[in-house]
């Protein structure tokens, strides 16, 4: 039984149907017709492109009879490059959105997809920015397909968009309308990811699962699925990122690892680490993976230390000690097992090269404002509620 099973009351929102295993590729041209002849496809600026799934995508959309527009999006998606993608396609009759890349692309296509019908701009529901008018769709069809292991972008409610520079932010179009009809994961598509992506997004994957493990709102259903990502972070991350992947069951792993982590932050929200990503992401040129796992370990010996002071029940503390085994692969009473675990995450913050926040121009100065800006939805999650010095100790460790 799952450690801190309860049956309290809880809800459940939608996910996308799944195509997932080596070769599920194939099927998003029939998967696309379904949905008419006329597509969007948005996809990252070069590596895709230069893949020999390329040819076979372009080849069988348009054997299924699917004609499309294209466009690039080459960086963390922004509400200028939204809006202009719904302005210069809104009258093109778009059937479908087909969004294949990382996280950013997902999200780009996502939110694209929500606005084509409405017109509206993004920024009329963006959390936290402006009016936060609802969202009452419809959105086009969305399809996604994913080329890292890591955002879990394609089972989630929410794109997320960035300004960064003084005065930016890093925020969610968040509706269960936005939820992509089909994920088709196709774990062949990873296959040339660099070993520093396989790092940053393993690292967010892992992130996202121990974090909606511990999730004040999570349920025995999101645990258990939890439980099972962490469990193929185990047996994935570190033998793919280390080039000991022969048969690609590593990276297979980490897909499922990356699409269940969507899965779970969708249902049940994340915690402190996804709390300052979104500072450090919007004031600073700070790839969102790497910053999840360079905070982790950081924020999980915080997390810890407060929750032996101020979790009377001590529920969240069996759940890390859980998590810990899980990990770990290793048997054990829960006062050994939080010790693993902090220790197995001290061990992938150096043995997968993440790098400290200062390679990003942070400094010692910056922490306030990053700590004023870190009390987003995330942070609402946590499982123990952090005092701003916590909070500014997590960042100053990993300056």
């Amino acid at each position: 039984m799952t450690v801190g099973t309860s049956f309290a009351p809880f809800s459940l929102t939608r996910i996308p149907k799944i195509a997932f295993g080596a070769g599920a590729r194939a099927r998003l041209p029939t998967l696309a017709a379904e949905f008419g002849t006329r597509a969007l496809l948005v996809t990252g600026a070069r590596s895709l492109r230069r893949s020999p799934a390329w040819p076979e995508i372009e080849g069988g959309l348009r054997s299924a009879g699917v004609s499309w527009h294209d466009l690039v999006v080459a960086d963390e998606p922004s509400p200028q490059l939204v809006d202009g993608a719904v302005a210069a396609f809104r009258g093109e009759r778009i059937d479908v959105v087909i969004g294949i890349g990382g996280g950013s692309v997902l999200d780009a296509a996502k939110a694209i997809a929500g606005l084509l019908r409405t017109g509206t701009s993004v920024t009329d529901h963006l959390e936290g920015v402006g009016p936060e008018l609802p969202y009452r769709g419809p959105s086009a069809p969305f399809i996604a397909v994913p080329t890292t292991a890591g955002t879990g972008s394609e089972a989630t409610r929410n794109a997320v968009l960035s300004v960064r520079g003084t005065g930016g932010y890093k925020k969610s179009f968040r509706n269960e309308r936005l939820v992509a009809e089909w994920a088709v994961v196709d774990p062949d598509l990873l296959a040339t990811v660099p070993r520093a992506l396989i790092a940053a997004d393993g690292m967010d994957a892992l992130t996202q699962l121990l974090e909606s493990y511990v999730s004040t709102r999570a349920n025995p259903i999101t645990d258990a699925l939890a439980l099972s990502g962490l469990d193929a972070v185990r047996r994935g991350l570190l033998t793919w990122h280390d080039g000991r992947d022969h048969g690609g069951s590593a990276r297979a792993a980490m897909a499922y690892a990356a699409l269940l982590s969507g899965i779970t932050l969708a249902q049940v929200g994340l915690g402190a680490v996804h709390g300052l990503a979104s500072p450090l992401g919007a004031f600073f040129p700070a790839p969102h993976g790497a910053v999840c796992g360079t905070l982790l370990a950081e924020a999980t010996r915080a997390n810890l230390a407060a929750l032996r002071d101020r979790d009377l029940d001590g529920v969240a503390l069996r759940k890390y000690a859980e998590a810990g085994r899980v990990l770990t692969g290793k048997a054990g009473d829960d006062t050994d097992a939080l010790a693993g675990l902090v220790d197995l995450l001290e061990t992938l913050t150096v043995r997968l090269e993440l790098p400290r926040l200062s390679s990003y121009g942070i400094v010692p100065a910056d922490v306030a404002r990053i700590v004023e800006g870190s009390r987003g939805s995330s942070m609402k999650t946590n499982p123990v509620v952090l005092s701003d010095a916590e909070i500014a100790a997590i960042v100053a460790a990993r300056l």
